[in-house]
């Protein structure tokens, strides 16, 4: 009986996935641009945050509607949200709208699962959790809000937003350690597995 072949790297959802890497220096210009301090290009960072995320979301439904899902991808997609994300908090703390604290604990577990997933390939890929994706949505509905300028429209309204968005990346921030405990928990079981006798 004849096994159906892989899917080739070189397929569409791989190539949002690629196109949003390549849109991170992008969005990291529009967000640095007169340190963060014009209404303008604040606003153009959101929507090219925006634009980027939603590629996250496409390339995910076509890759596994169309049978796509390959092994290239399932590293890339997390590597290109950790560089998108990894560039708004970075970009967000040198314009002052983000804690550097919060932003190093963020990084330090991102890239650090995503270093462990390199370690353990050789035993098995992780995909994304659910506890992962939920991390990811939290995290950017937070990005956003810090994106948009609302210290510099400082009414009312955007005092409440603000807070609202503090809120959101507390709860990010929170996820965000709990998976990075169920991550490093499933890699050891992962690896134990995978070196016991068959």
């Amino acid at each position: 009986m004849e096994t159906a072949a892989p899917p080739s790297n070189l397929n569409i959802a791989n190539a949002l996935t690629v196109l949003r890497i390549v849109g991170v220096p992008v969005f990291g210009w529009l967000l640095l641009s007169e340190n963060g301090e014009d209404i303008g290009f604040r606003l153009w960072a959101f929507v090219a945050f925006v634009l980027l995320m939603i590629t996250d979301r496409i390339d995910g439904d076509i890759a596994r509607s169309r049978g796509l899902v390959t092994n290239f991808g399932k590293l890339a997609d997390p590597i290109a949200d950790k560089a998108l994300t990894g560039m708004a908090f970075v970009g967000l703390s040198i314009i002052g709208v983000l804690w550097w604290w919060v932003t190093i604990v963020l990084l330090v577990r991102e890239w650090g699962i995503t270093l462990m997933r390199f370690v353990v390939k050789k035993y098995g890929v992780m995909p994304a959790s659910q506890g992962g994706r939920i991390k990811t949505t939290l995290q950017a509905v937070a990005i956003g809000g810090y994106l948009l300028p609302f210290e510099i429209w400082d009414n009312t309204v955007s005092h409440v937003m603000r807070w609202c968005t503090h809120v959101t990346m507390a709860a990010a921030l929170a996820i965000t350690m709990i998976t990075a405990v169920q991550y490093v928990r499933d890699a050891v079981v992962m690896r134990r597995e995978q070196k016991s006798p068959a």
